[in-house]
């Protein structure tokens, strides 16, 4: 199952990017730490480490038609650095950071990664074939410093579990994740930031871009010159998302239905709310679901196997702790500042295109003067892909948002 979730998530969903943009190997591996080390007078960074180059030539080997975008050879970075776990308590992450061969000034991207199930996939591991090896060498390529966050979960913290679609400890780990890049890029002379930064992601990465973007613009505005945000295909509105899975058939993939399974395991855990899976689920469920967790088979529309009891205390608002813990991972209601875009597609079949439509919806009505949803019509959820990346980089290369 976990194979299966991640083939979807990434195998589908970021194959016309690299047949269309990339097939990209990876050039040569080397242990040694970057020169210099991390200063002891660092509050985020712990440590960094040099996994390999991607040169320019290697890259349009592969693909000559790649000329227009690729322009530098790619430096590739493991760091780790300190930041909380969604209890409070200190522990290590890690990621990946990108650095263009260049001795132009350039700007960041903090690219968030979508959904995995396999620690092999992390940003930090960067394996031939995965997003951060295929998209974020593109990017760093065409002459940005990318910033790659794992999450907790992955990398140097696969020993916890990943708190999935967490609103509170995607936006944190990943801020902290920035300020860690910060200190590095001080500390080098390889490359130099121009102090703007972008922020971007597909899928639970769109989503935690958002989360991230509204915690810079709320907490760290004075830390880093956020110019742009492009958030593709995000389940921003928790509630509503929520309440049509367990109110409407939606379908039988066993694959997306992990996921929204994956969403109230997390949430039962890290509120405490700690109810028995007799309580959401039905009978043969609630026993498989007990031994197998997210990688139990769902085969039926997921509202089929929750218990009529749980929906009616979510429909009439019985179920206080679950309604607020649900609600406390919504991040569409507010007002962002940042120039923001809203990638969809209309036929998504797994995050469903409500999420973007009311976002943008609530974001203009509290004032926000350039969000912008762009529809992807009849794009399901890894067909919309292609049109979210070429646009993110429209978008963010624009004249007026640089």
């Amino acid at each position: 199952m976990k194979k299966h979730i991640s083939t979807f998530l990434f195998r589908k969903s970021w194959a016309l990017l690299i047949w269309s943009l990339l097939l990209l190997t990876a050039c040569s591996d080397n242990d040694n730490p970057v020169d210099p080390a991390p200063s002891e007078e660092n509050k985020y960074l712990v440590s960094s480490t040099f996994i390999k180059n991607s040169t320019r030539d290697d890259i349009l080997k592969i693909n000559p038609l790649l000329a227009f975008y690729v322009k530098n050879d790619i430096k590739v970075y493991k760091i780790t650095y300190k930041t909380k776990n969604t209890d409070g308590s200190d522990i290590i992450a890690s990621g990946a950071i990108l650095m263009p061969v260049t001795d132009q000034p350039v700007s960041m991207i903090s690219v968030q990664h979508g959904t995995i199930t396999s620690d092999d996939a992390a940003p930090s591991n960067f394996k031939d074939g995965s997003e951060a090896a295929t998209f974020g060498s593109v990017f760093g390529s065409i002459g940005y410093i990318i910033s790659y966050p794992d999450y907790i979960g992955y990398g140097a913290s696969k020993d916890l579990p990943h708190p999935y679609e967490h609103r509170a400890s995607l936006a944190s780990s990943t801020l902290d994740m920035l300020r860690a890049a910060k200190e590095l890029l001080k500390q080098q002379t390889d490359v130099k930031w121009n102090e703007k930064l972008y922020v971007a992601g597909y899928s639970e990465g769109g989503y935690a871009t958002m989360c991230l973007q509204k915690k810079i613009e709320e907490e760290a505005s004075s830390e880093f010159n956020l110019k742009a945000s492009s958030c593709g295909a995000g389940a921003y509105d928790k509630t509503a998302f929520m309440k049509y899975v367990i109110n409407s058939s939606v379908n039988d993939v066993a694959s997306y239905n992990s996921l929204y399974l994956w969403v109230m395991l997390t949430y039962d855990r890290i509120y405490k709310l700690n109810k028995p899976k007799t309580y959401y689920f039905k009978d043969p469920y609630a026993a498989q679901i007990e031994r197998l967790g997210i990688e139990n088979p769902i085969n039926v529309s997921f509202n089929t196997i929750l218990n009529d009891s749980f929906k009616t205390a979510i429909n009439t608002g019985t179920d206080t702790g679950f309604i607020a813990a649900i609600g406390d991972n919504d991040v569409y209601d507010w007002k962002p500042n940042t120039p923001t875009r809203l990638f969809h597609g209309d036929a998504d079949p797994l995050v469903f295109y409500f999420n973007s439509v009311n976002a943008e919806a609530a974001m203009k009505k509290r004032g926000a003067t350039d969000v912008q949803l762009i529809p992807i019509i009849g794009g399901t959820h890894s067909s919309s892909i292609t049109t979210f990346l070429l646009g993110t980089l429209a978008f963010f290369t624009t004249p007026k948002y640089q």
